[in-house]
């Protein structure tokens, strides 16, 4: 069956940087398009009318949104390689669960620490910490959360890796001191070309900051 299998992306997007890490772990020839988010093409437009927001996933003419969404339907769609989901239900209900908790506290408190300062700042890198030693909890003595193999919860939360260097900076703070695991298991990843091939480097992602806290006034 001929696949045509199209991503609608932006090069600093953790969340698209985790459907090119699926994709590739799943070997799937795709196009890359770049959109620029200032001036939104009209097939993404055309694609996501509800958010209008990177990443789409256009598989076949048909468009899939939501990057958590997205990873999952690859997994199903593409299942006889390298599968991503635990085939366990409860296994994969638990995976599940700290994707949902890595975009609802990584995202946004790592954002916090670059938009803000003074106590807000402090307030957000605590909280971001924590949340980071509540993943190495989870992740343990373990290679890759989902075990000996590279899974779903790797491909969701390393993308933030490439963001951690900017929020170092931005808060003046070392996440390798506060959380060695973690780092040691995103080098781990990182040692596999599916990730190393999509995730851009912590300066570029650095250098995007400081223009964006430009834009916005920041200093």
């Amino acid at each position: 069956m001929g696949e045509e299998v199209v991503l609608l992306d932006f090069w600093p997007s953790p969340f698209g940087m985790r459907v090119r890490i699926a994709l590739a772990e799943k070997g799937i020839k795709h196009e890359y398009k770049e959109e620029d988010l200032r001036n939104k093409s009209a097939l993404l437009l055309h694609m996501n009318p509800v958010h209008k927001k990177i990443p789409v996933l256009i598989h076949n003419g048909k468009p899939i949104c939501e990057s958590l969404i997205q990873v999952q339907y690859i997994d199903e769609v593409w299942h006889d390689k390298s599968p991503l989901l635990p085939s366990d239900p409860y296994q994969r209900a638990i995976a599940r669960f700290w994707a949902d908790f890595v975009d609802k506290k990584i995202y946004d408190t790592g954002r916090k620490i670059w938009t803000t300062k003074g106590e807000e700042q402090e307030a957000a890198k605590k909280e971001f910490i924590e949340s980071l030693k509540l993943l190495e909890g989870e992740l343990g003595d373990k290679p890759y959360f989902a075990g000996e193999n590279l899974g779903y919860l790797d491909v969701v939360l390393v993308p933030f890796y490439s963001w951690f260097y900017a929020y170092e900076k931005c808060g003046n703070f070392s996440i390798e001191e506060e959380c060695p695991k973690l780092i040691a298991w995103a080098k781990r990843c990182l040692q596999k070309e599916s990730v190393s091939k999509s995730l851009p480097d912590q300066e570029k992602v650095y250098g995007f900051v400081l223009q964006l806290k430009k834009v916005f006034g920041i200093e």
